[in-house]
């Protein structure tokens, strides 16, 4: 399989640190019970400590069909690939506008793919790992000679399952499972694979499904689905709550232990890709694997965009001249499930 194409486009409202703390700020006066102004202090702390700065959300009048359908025509036109050619489609991620049918179907509407075969994956951040995954297995098996994996990770907008809930803040516990919610950009990206000679993708994966409660956004009657737990649903039905603190621990011992499994020549990586969470803690995991000075950071610049990181971070450094033809690459991401998963190929 070979990678031909990766492309991201992002919205144009600039949201720094700054105007997070105004937001939780804004919605919660009048609201929270105890000192609003040491909750600030605590998000503006938390925000500092893992290396966010901007991100970019949705202005008025942006719309994520229309960045999806920029990122893709970007990467069929890198590819010099037409839109006919594309035989498989696959929409990964959280954002979407659709449970029925399958986010892929408007998307090919959109971009214009008359003959490709959708479907879509939804594995959270590790949404368009698994979807790389799938299609390599898809060349391998299948009629399919090429691929676009797509994500439109648009969660902030009015309604969404972040704002304006997680910035109205009643009581200084809530920040235990709204943190995460205040690092999320939004971008879309368009990625596109085919079936070639080359050297081969290497994928592992490793699971923890215990720790599915920690970070959610359930949809309602979800309670008829899963187990009892007093995480689900920690801030309403609909709404992303995220434990980070509790999933650190056991997520730092599995990356770890999946990067171990995946054993890549660390000599000849020429960039390591992560899901982008936190600059500091991939820095930290980077830099004991002996990959921290050529691991390539979109976070602070893009914030956590879900599903959407590690491809948006691939076009950031190709574009940048840090991963070129010939080279090897390294992937490595961190998901709510939980899961983990490492992959190594070259460009």
């Amino acid at each position: 399989m070979r990678l031909r194409a990766v492309a991201a486009a992002f919205p144009s409202r600039e949201i720094t640190n700054a105007d997070v703390l105004e937001l939780v700020g804004t919605h919660s006066a009048g609201h929270f019970r105890g000192d609003l102004d040491h909750a600030l202090h605590r998000i503006d702390g938390f925000l500092r400590r893992t290396g966010s700065d901007t991100r970019y959300w949705l202005d008025t009048g942006e719309r994520p069909v229309d960045l999806l359908r920029d990122a893709a025509n970007t990467a069929l036109a890198q590819a010099g690939i037409a839109p006919e050619r594309i035989d498989l489609l696959i929409y990964t991620g959280i954002g979407r506008g659709f449970l029925e049918p399958g986010g892929a179907y408007h998307a090919a509407a959109a971009i214009g793919l008359s003959h490709a075969h959708c479907f879509d994956v939804l594995d959270a951040c590790m949404s368009w790992t698994r979807a790389v995954q799938i299609a390599d297995a898809l060349f391998r098996t299948g009629p399919f000679r090429t691929a676009m994996i797509v994500n439109a990770e648009f969660n902030m907008r009015p309604g969404g399952p972040v704002v304006p809930h997680l910035f109205r803040l009643e009581h200084m516990e809530a920040l235990k499972s709204t943190l995460p919610a205040y690092t999320l950009g939004e971008a879309a990206t368009a990625t596109i694979l085919t079936a070639e000679d080359g050297a081969p993708w290497t994928f592992r994966f490793r699971t923890r499904p215990d720790l599915a409660p920690l970070c959610n956004v359930p949809l309602a009657g979800y309670e008829g689905y899963c187990d009892p737990s007093d995480k689900l649903a920690a801030n309403g039905v609909g709404v992303f709550a995220s434990f980070c603190f509790e999933m650190h621990g056991p997520g730092e011992r599995e990356a770890r232990a999946v990067f171990a499994q995946l054993a890549p020549p660390v000599a000849e990586v020429a960039v390591l890709f992560t899901h982008a969470s936190s600059r500091r803690d991939w820095q930290d995991l980077a830099d004991g694997v002996g990959l921290g000075g050529v691991v390539h950071h979109v976070y602070d610049r893009i914030g956590n965009v879900v599903s959407a990181s590690v491809p948006a971070a691939i076009a950031s450094a190709v574009a940048a001249g840090r991963l070129r033809p010939g080279r090897r690459a390294v992937g490595w991401v961190g998901s709510a499930g939980m899961s983990f998963g490492a992959f190594t190929f070259v460009l």
